[in-house]
C-alpha cells in the first residue's frame, strides 16, 4: 500500500489533516511537537463507480482502494542539522512514497511562527534539501571508485552529480530538470526530494472562497506539475465525524460538495502512478489498485499471486459499458465483454473476472 507522509512545520495542521482522513485519533494540540512518534492510517479513496456497480449486482460489501497516510512529527528550521526531532523526524519521511507538504495559511495568536505558506514551503524544502546533499556527498565518491571496474554504474554516478548541482543551487529534484529515468536510477538512495510533491494549503473558514487564490502560489513554487489544494482541515476533520447525511448537507452547505480533501486523495493517487480495476459481484463490489502500465496477470496477482501465476485469460469490459448492459451475462450474450490475454495493458476502470490454473 502506497504511503503519503505530512510534512510541516510545527502546528501547520498535520495532525488536524490525519484526523479528517482517518476519523480522528491524532492529538491536535497548539504547541510543537504534539506528535512524537508518526500516527499512521489509512484512507479509503473515494470512487464513485463502487457505488452504481454494486447496486447492479446486488453486492452485500464495498471494499474502495486505500492509501496509508503518516503523520509526521514537526519539522524544525535546522533539522537536517539535528535540531528538534532532526535525523528521527528525516527518517520517518524517508519511508514514505510521497511527500504531501501541509502549509499554514490562517491567522491564529495561539500558533506561533509564519502564516505564510510560501515561506514555510521554503524552510521545509532548505532542510529536505540539506539532507539529500549530505546523503548523496557521503555516497557518490564510493559510487565513482565502484564505477571504474563496473561500467553499468557510470549511469547512476552521472544522476548523482547532476542531482548534487541541482541541489546545491537550492533546487528539490521533484523540481529540478532530472528527467523520469535517472530520478529511477537515484530510487535506491532514498532521497527526500526524489520523492512525489504535494501540498494542502490548510486555511480557515473565512478563506474558503478565496482558497484557489491561496493556494496558487504554492503550486507555483512547487512546478505547477504538484497537485496543490486549499482545504479547511479542521472544518474537514469536524465533518467526518458526522453521519454521512450531515456531513454531506454541511459541505453542501459550504459549496465544498464531497470534501476537498476526498478530491485529494483521487487525484494524488493518481499522481503516483496507481490505477484501478474493478470486480463486482453478490458478495462484493471492489477497487484494486494496480501500477498504470501493467499487463493483466501483473493486475491479476493483486488478488492473488496465484492468479498471475496461473494467468490464462481475462473477461473484462468497461464499467460504463457494464452498467449499460445491465449484468455480467447480458454483456456476454451482447458481445461487449472481451477476452484479454497476457499482454492486455489493464486501464482504469476496467471490470474483470481472471481465469487461472496452478
Amino acid at each position: 500500500m502506497e504511503r503519503f507522509g505530512f510534512v510541516g512545520l510545527p502546528n501547520a495542521g498535520k495532525s488536524s489533516l490525519y484526523n479528517a482522513l482517518a476519523g480522528g485519533g491524532a492529538l491536535a494540540a497548539p504547541y510543537a511537537f504534539a506528535t512524537v512518534d508518526p500516527n499512521v492510517g489509512v484512507a479509503k479513496v473515494p470512487d464513485l463507480r463502487l457505488a452504481p456497480l454494486a447496486e447492479m449486482s446486488r453486492t452485500k460489501t464495498i471494499i474502495p482502494a486505500s492509501v496509508q497516510f503518516v503523520d509526521i512529527a514537526g519539522l524544525v528550521k535546522g533539522a537536517a542539522q539535528g535540531e528538534g526531532l532532526g535525523n528521527r523526524f528525516l527518517s520517518h519521511i524517508r519511508e514514505v512514497d510521497a511527500i504531501v507538504f501541509v502549509l499554514r495559511a490562517f491567522e491564529d495568536d495561539d500558533v506561533p511562527g509564519s502564516h505564510d505558506p510560501i515561506e514555510q514551503l521554503e524552510t521545509l524544502e532548505i532542510e529536505l534539501i540539506f539532507a539529500d546533499v549530505d546523503t548523496l556527498e557521503r555516497q557518490v565518491e564510493k559510487r565513482r571508485k565502484a564505477a571504474r571496474a563496473d561500467k553499468s554504474l557510470a549511469d547512476e554516478v552521472a544522476a548523482m552529480d547532476q542531482a548534487l548541482v541541482a541541489l546545491q543551487a537550492g533546487t528539490p529534484l521533484y523540481r529540478s530538470s532530472l528527467d523520469a529515468e535517472q530520478r529511477a536510477v537515484l530510487a535506491p538512495w532514498f532521497l527526500l526530494t526524489n520523492k512525489v510533491a504535494m501540498a494542502v494549503v490548510n486555511i480557515d473558514e473565512s478563506q474558503i472562497e478565496k482558497g484557489d487564490e491561496i493556494a496558487a502560489p504554492v503550486s507555483a513554487a512547487l512546478g505547477g506539475g504538484a497537485e496543490v489544494i486549499a482545504a479547511c482541515v479542521q472544518l474537514e476533520a469536524e465533518a467526518v465525524l458526522l453521519d454521512e447525511s450531515e456531513r454531506t448537507e454541511m459541505l453542501e452547505a459550504l459549496g465544498l460538495g464531497d470534501g476537498a480533501l476526498s478530491r485529494f486523495l483521487r487525484t494524488a493517487y493518481h499522481q503516483l502512478g496507481l490505477r484501478t480495476y474493478l470486480t463486482t459481484g453478490e458478495k462484493e463490489t471492489r477497487a484494486w489498485t494496480f501500477r498504470a502500465g501493467a499487463k493483466a496477470p501483473e493486475a491479476a496477482g493483486v488478488i492473488h499471486t496465484d492468479f498471475e501465476r496461473g494467468f490464462i485469460r481475462a473477461e473484462c469490459i468497461g464499467w460504463e459499458e457494464l452498467l449499460e448492459a445491465g449484468s455480467w451475462s447480458k454483456a456476454r450474450e451482447a458481445g461487449t465483454l472481451r477476452v484479454e490475454g497476457k499482454d492486455y495493458v489493464v486501464q482504469d476502470g476496467d471490470v474483470m473476472e481472471f481465469r487461472f490454473n496452478v
